[in-house]
């Protein structure tokens, strides 16, 4: 008796961005996990409001105009480094806490596929003190992650 081995789903890679030279780094790994591979991209930028300007319907909407300039910003810097390298990418923007987003949209993804989330890290003192996306991914990431120097 011979076993059939269902065909494995796609390379679904999940990438946080936010236009730093780690999120850079981290959207050129996806590239490159995903070279000789079916699959897709998604770019994630995650707005992160305080909860200060949340208090403000003046401020709310102030931030909402910036975070539209921002991913306006970011959709284009991605598309100039995805240009020629990749064409099976989306760009997605969340509102909340980069990990929990991160992992949202991950969670989305169609089962079959296989699902990576890759991001940066950063190299600030105060993120390894206080933490960063990175490490709570690390702690809480549902699915494989990789963290891109």
């Amino acid at each position: 008796m011979s076993t059939i081995t269902p065909p494995a789903g796609d390379l679904h890679l999940v990438v946080g961005y936010d236009g730093s030279p780690p999120a850079s780094r981290a959207l050129d790994a996806a590239v490159s996990l995903l070279q000789g591979r079916t699959g897709r991209i998604t770019v994630v930028y995650v707005a992160h409001m305080s909860s200060t300007a949340m208090l403000s319907v003046d401020a709310l909407a102030e931030m909402e105009a910036d975070f539209d300039e921002i991913e306006q910003e970011l959709r284009t810097s991605a598309e100039e480094q995805l240009r020629g390298r990749e064409k099976d990418w989306e760009f997605e923007r969340r509102q909340g806490l980069i990990a929990d987003e991160l992992i949202a949209v991950a969670k989305d993804i169609d089962p079959s596929d296989t699902v990576v989330i890759v991001v940066g890290s950063s190299s600030h003192a105060l993120h390894r003190m206080l933490g960063s996306a990175a490490v709570s991914l690390a702690r809480h990431s549902p699915v494989p992650l990789v963290v891109v120097p």
